[in-house]
């Protein structure tokens, strides 16, 4: 419920905005009776019934009717005769609109530990169901979700999971030359695998990017013990003559050790980067328990599984044709012997001249490190969210109407200059990631899907860099384009922040103008780009000052004072009232008329203890300073 005080019309009839407040506490409230025959009651009482007194407000014609004052005359003054009364917004600080028309968000984000895709799905099923009971005109849409990108992730994973299983059947078969041999190690990858998913489900870890990766890249090692089983075993057969018991008992005994130590070295190089501190290690744990995990495993199923299986399936194999000599496997062989021969005479000519080639070896170590220190590095590849942000920042000072046409500007160019990657454009005025007020506004861009965005030219972070460009012809406002980062919550945006601290505390002044020449200078540098300060800029402030001294001598309460300043120009949260059957809250504030320019605090009166109507020009005097709308500390 919002009361819109007209000044003029309180000071007329002597009613300060305290009054109103009273008023409102005093008519708008729900009064417990109690009820007819509550015990103890008389013996014989036949009667029980609830007793409804004053109870809360409904309707603004309800609210227009609260008794103010009676004149001396008997005529009564009412709300109404002093206020505009209506069903109104709670908050007016911001201004929304979804595909150019007038909309609500609302945002909702997962809780620490929960699921996102389960989540988002949850959210669309309610979505669906409350569509169902929305007025006619209005409509539910999703502006922005991050889930999209998360669904894609895993899928290509799984996909890229079953390739590498492809794969890695296909190479095995290319050197073992025998579908039964290289059924075998084949065998075991579902079983590692099974173990290890029954490992993190113990850990309590769930099934994402990282961890769906781990397995791919797990994959090419766990099957490198079931090989040298199998190969050892083989050769064995070849050499000797053996059965494949007896071949598989003598192989065993060969290479057991090995195996361990297989994975015993693998497992050291991965578990450390389990303890990684920081984000790092929050982000590779996951990681480094699937491929520590997937190996110890492929271990056990090298020295339990896979000897059985070449003990029972390798026993029926000539072990004269485990190598072909004709067709395609017998040129590959051929042509991978050559190779072989090669290699070892290369081997035998290095190691008549070590000196020389310890002297390339060095050479290639300082290449390496050389290498290493010039590349460019970063914590984790950027990807292609299907996301982006504009932030809008107009002069310091600007009204939210000023800002709305300038984001007017920037939907109509993606709807019309990027409709091919853009789907939808959801903006919101009065707030962005750099702060909140009139003068800061944002919009969510949902881009279409990737299938539907094939060229280079259509990736987020081109369309970004061309946007930023382009909506830099609106002289109005500063506008970047910018998307999220790969890992949500580590930032708002993909990039890099400085912090610049003021540890001689030189002041506020010294530390924003070293943040300006420090701007100044990034603008400059090649490397970078979309250089922004991430807050606010300082803004006109108009000070209102009591003189404490003068109030007292007009017999003014400081408390009444601050009552009608606070109400007339902030708003006052005064009680709840009952709407629709749901309990919402009652503002009190002056009528915007009467609260636009400086001059306009001259219409608001403040009543002495003699009676009498004080205006603040009598007590107040008001000026311009300049100041931080927000106050950060790092």
């Amino acid at each position: 419920m919002r009361i819109w005080l007209d000044a003029d019309k309180l000071n007329s009839y002597q009613i300060t905005p305290g009054d109103i407040n009273k008023a409102i506490r005093s008519e708008n409230a729900q009064i417990p009776a109690g009820e007819l025959g509550a015990g103890p009651a008389l013996a014989g009482q036949q009667l029980n019934a609830s007793i409804l007194a004053q109870t809360l407000l409904e309707t603004p014609e309800e609210f227009g009717d609260i008794l103010l004052r009676v004149k001396p005359d008997g005529s009564p003054v009412h709300l109404r005769d002093v206020a505009r009364i209506e069903i109104g917004g709670a908050d007016y600080q911001f201004i929304s609109h979804f595909k150019g028309v007038p909309a609500v968000g609302m945002a909702v984000r997962q809780a620490s530990g929960a699921n996102a895709i389960e989540t988002s799905q949850a959210v669309k099923k309610r979505l669906e169901e409350l569509s169902q009971h929305l007025p006619e005109g209005m409509v539910l849409d999703l502006a922005y979700d991050t889930t999209p990108f998360v669904e894609v992730s895993i899928v290509e994973v799984v996909k890229t999971l079953f390739e590498a299983v492809l794969l890695v059947f296909l190479v095995m078969y290319l050197f073992l030359q025998n579908f039964r041999a290289t059924l075998i190690p084949t065998i075991a990858i579902p079983v590692v695998l099974l173990g290890t998913f029954g490992i993190l489900q113990a850990f309590g870890y769930s099934i994402n990017t990282l961890s769906m990766f781990a397995m791919v890249l797990a994959i090419g090692l766990l099957v490198d013990d079931a090989i040298v089983v199998v190969e050892n075993t083989e050769r064995l057969m070849g050499e000797k003559g053996l059965s494949a018991r007896e071949a598989t008992r003598q192989s065993m005994r060969q290479i057991t050790g090995a195996l361990i130590g297989i994975g015993v070295v693998l497992s050291a190089v991965f578990i450390p980067m389990a303890f990684f501190p920081g984000s790092s290690g929050a982000i590779y744990e996951q990681f480094s328990v699937t491929l520590a995990t997937a190996m110890i495993l492929s271990v056990f199923v090298a020295l339990t599984l896979t000897p059985a299986l070449c003990a029972s399936m390798l026993g029926s194999v000539d072990p004269s044709k485990l190598h072909s000599k004709r067709g395609f496997f017998g040129w590959f062989n051929r042509g991978f012997d050559a190779a072989s021969l090669w290699y070892q005479a290369r081997v035998a000519n290095m190691l008549q001249q070590l000196i020389r080639y310890f002297v390339l070896y060095a050479v290639i170590i300082f290449a390496v490190v050389w290498l290493f220190n010039r590349m460019p590095t970063s914590f984790i590849p950027e990807e292609d969210p299907a996301l982006m942000f504009a932030l809008v920042q107009t002069p310091v000072g600007s009204t939210m109407e000023r800002t709305r046409k300038v984001m007017e500007e920037v939907e109509r160019y993606f709807a019309e200059e990027q409709a091919d990657t853009v789907a939808t454009v959801f903006c919101v005025v009065g707030s962005n990631f750099m702060g909140r007020g009139q003068n800061a506004g944002q919009c969510y861009i949902k881009m279409h899907d990737w299938g539907e965005r094939p060229l280079d030219s259509q990736h987020v972070k081109v369309v970004s860099r061309e946007s930023t460009i382009a909506l830099a012809s609106i002289k109005d406002a500063r506008i970047f384009i910018i998307y999220p980062p790969p890992i949500r919550g580590l930032g708002s945006a993909a990039g890099v922040d400085l912090q610049l601290k003021d540890v001689g505390g030189q002041g506020h002044a010294k530390l924003l103008a070293a943040r300006n020449q420090v701007l100044f200078m990034a603008s400059k540098d090649p490397r970078l780009t979309k250089v922004r300060p991430n807050g606010q800029e300082d803004r006109p402030q108009f000070k209102v000052e009591i003189d404490r001294h003068k109030a007292r001598a007009l017999s003014l309460s400081l408390d009444e004072i601050n009552t009608t300043l606070s109400t007339a120009w902030a708003s006052t949260y005064v009680n709840d009232f009952i709407h629709n059957d749901r309990v919402k809250k009652v503002y009190v504030q002056g009528e915007k008329q009467f609260r636009m320019l400086p001059k306009d605090i001259d219409h608001w009166y403040v009543r002495n203890n003699k009676d009498q109507m004080v205006p603040f020009s009598a007590f107040a005097s008001g000026h311009w300073v300049k100041g931080s709308p927000r106050l950060e500390r790092y």
